[in-house]
């Protein structure tokens, strides 16, 4: 079985970035994913539109060419599909990652395709880049998995005139909230705390909050969830309990790292941040052989890692590689 020199966890674009910087550097690289490529932008709302400019997105130093200003969801996952043919990455694509045994300079990773048939990849050195989209914040209440639920926002057209009710206060649920109510859905948006959130972008926030104020869309803040039924979403507030009619809820409260799968490979994590232990310059955690990047780093905190700047981290594990086999081959003369 060949040894990789790197194999990449995460086939989003912090992962295809670590991995072409690894075959520039004249490394053998491979990445796995237990989805498609770019998964979470994949699960993304179909029409989105990317805030950022095409120049922050790109990585391999391939230009990102858009129709608009900025690019879509579309024009994106077209863009990451090409970068890792130019590049002709190795991949392993619907291939869930169960767990990595050896030590720096052998590891041993094992896998599991979608036809439950096992795996091993052996390599010098793990990056793991595995994102958060995939694990949403569960609300833990009944009803919750009931098939009308969901944690990921697609497309409105299907609630036209339908009663739909989003359950959150940040940007995803505020857009979503938005794109429903301006495509003819009946829409209630549902939130613990008193107000939305802080980080909602500043374009979004005079539209929801003048949407609300309205009527066009109805708001109940310092609102808890208490169960989801087929036809109804279960509130409770200071004017008690009540049900709202609901023929689609989007349950948009945001998604965390897997935690149990980086604690796994013997990475250390704050307790209350979960940020990962790690050297800010290499970005290799406690674990000597195992490189961190993407929104793995920030841990709780999902909002500080976007593509624009996780982009850079391949680039940064790979030349501290590149360094230390350098200074190795040195040594041996």
């Amino acid at each position: 079985m060949a040894t990789y020199d790197v194999i990449c966890i995460g086939a989003g674009p912090t992962g295809l970035a670590s991995a072409i910087e690894a075959r520039r550097a004249g490394m053998r690289p491979l990445v796995i994913d237990k989805g498609c490529l770019c998964n979470s932008i994949y699960h993304y709302p179909v029409n989105m539109v990317f805030f950022t400019t095409p120049e922050l997105l790109e990585i391999g130093d391939l230009p990102l060419v858009c129709a608009a200003e900025k690019p879509t969801r579309v024009e994106a996952l077209k863009y990451y599909r090409r970068t890792a043919e130019h590049y002709d990455l190795e991949l392993r694509l619907y291939e869930k990652v169960l767990y990595v045994q050896g030590s720096d300079g052998q590891f041993t990773v094992h896998t599991e395709t979608g036809k439950k048939i096992k795996q091993k990849y052996t390599a010098k050195k793990i990056v793991v880049a595995s994102g958060y989209y995939d694990l949403p914040n569960e609300l833990d209440i009944p009803g919750e998995n009931l098939p009308h639920v969901s944690h990921y926002y697609t497309e409105p057209h299907a609630f036209w005139r339908e009663p739909v009710v989003v359950i959150g206060g940040k940007n995803s649920a505020a857009e979503a909230a938005l794109d429903l109510y301006r495509n003819g859905a009946n829409v209630t948006l549902v939130h613990r705390d008193a107000q939305l959130g802080a980080t909602i972008k500043y374009w979004v926030r005079p539209d929801i909050e003048n949407r609300i104020k309205a009527g066009q869309i109805q708001a109940l803040f310092e609102t808890h969830v208490k169960e989801i039924t087929k036809d109804e979403v279960i509130v409770s507030n200071g004017a008690g309990e009540k049900g709202i009619p609901a023929k689609q809820v989007f349950a948009l409260t945001g998604y965390h790292p897997d935690f149990e799968f980086i604690e796994s490979l013997g990475v250390r994590l704050d307790p209350e941040t979960r940020k990962p232990a790690l050297d800010p310059n290499t970005l290799e955690s406690n674990v000597p052989g195992i490189h961190l990047a993407s929104v793995v780093i920030g841990g709780r905190h999902t909002g500080e890692i976007f593509i624009e700047n996780g982009r850079f981290h391949g680039k940064q594990i790979i030349e501290a590689l590149s360094r230390n086999r350098e200074q190795a081959a040195g040594s041996v003369r």
